[in-house]
């Protein structure tokens, strides 16, 4: 009985320690991505200036990096929501 729920005991922490890394994994991963995309959009607009476009036009074409990013993202939420109902 006693090695039987040692046993229980040591898989419960096992498995909690893997979600535990799993979901600070993903918070890495949601940062890094927000940061990079951060970083594509101000140089596709600045090379946008470069080459003639206006101040304005270039920060709306640039919005849509953004836009994609948030899109993929709840697109996994909802995936993530889905699966868990």
């Amino acid at each position: 009985m006693g090695k039987t729920r040692s046993l229980l005991i040591f898989t419960a922490i096992t498995g909690a320690v893997s979600v535990i890394k799993l979901l600070g994994s993903l918070a890495v991963i949601y940062l890094t991505l927000g940061w990079k995309v951060r970083r594509a959009r101000k140089a596709l607009e600045r090379e946008l200036m470069k080459m003639g476009m206006s101040k304005e036009d270039a920060r709306r074409l640039g919005a849509q990096y953004a836009a994609l990013k948030d899109s993929t993202v709840n697109a996994l939420k909802r995936s993530i929501f889905r699966f868990r109902s």
